[in-house]
């Protein structure tokens, strides 16, 4: 069975109690899709880190506060919050020793915008800033289950081939999104308000990473589907 190295938020994160409830749902979905998840707390001395890693067989970033803006050349702002530098930092070396060494990565939410930082691109402060947006933010006065939108999944890519369907339906609880794209990255998904919703490195074992919550939906067999293909990935 793979070992699975989760990202985890502080101890004071903002909203710790939403946050926590999604790591418990990432984690069954994990060991439902056959791996050993195991948890990594910020903080942790660069040296601890880069050992760690070397003993994972894949790396997953969780969904958490926002990014700090100086890392993608972005403006403070009044709707940024939950900032946490030292999981910036340990998911910005973690991502980046993942990528340079092959190990399989599958971001979630957060997880999809710190892969597009790490790689120079940037990221909307604030979905309403992105020309003709719809709502994306539905958290926290509905549950994490609810599926307002769709997304369009691009043909041709490793997400397509993992959900086996043009359309996907999910559950949207983010206020922040990828903005420009890094360069190496692919566009794999979009919102009907043309909204980046999943991106993937072509070229890589597997570097996937989407804007929802795919661990609040075990029920749904395309939300499974990405868990079971990341760990058998690891394997």
């Amino acid at each position: 069975m793979p070992l699975i190295g989760i990202t985890t938020h502080a101890p004071g994160a903002q909203h710790r109690a939403a946050l926590d409830t999604l790591l418990a749902l990432i984690v069954a979905g994990v060991e439902r899709a056959g791996g050993i998840p195991l948890l990594i707390p910020p903080g942790l001395a660069e040296p601890t880190l880069r050992a760690l890693h070397q003993r994972l067989d894949g790396l997953l970033l969780s969904g958490g506060g926002d990014l700090a803006p100086g890392l993608y050349g972005g403006a403070p702002s009044e709707q940024i919050g939950g900032i946490e530098p030292e999981r910036d930092t340990a998911e910005l070396a973690l991502v980046g020793w993942a990528l340079a060494e092959a190990t399989p990565l599958f971001g979630i939410c957060r997880g999809a915008q710190i892969l597009n930082v790490a790689l120079g691109g940037t990221l909307y402060a604030d979905t309403a800033a992105h020309p003709g947006a719809l709502r994306h933010t539905y958290f926290p006065e509905h549950p994490f289950d609810m599926r307002p939108h769709p997304v369009r999944v691009a043909e041709d890519s490793r997400l397509a081939t993992i959900v086996g369907t043009p359309l996907l339906s999910v559950n949207s609880l983010h206020h922040q999104a990828c903005r420009d794209i890094a360069a190496p990255l692919r566009v794999v998904a979009t919102a009907p308000d043309g909204l980046v919703e999943a991106i993937e490195l072509p070229g890589h074992p597997f570097a996937l990473a989407v804007q929802w919550h795919p661990e609040a939906l075990p029920e749904v067999a395309e939300q499974r589907a990405l868990f079971e293909a990341f760990v058998a990935a690891c394997g």
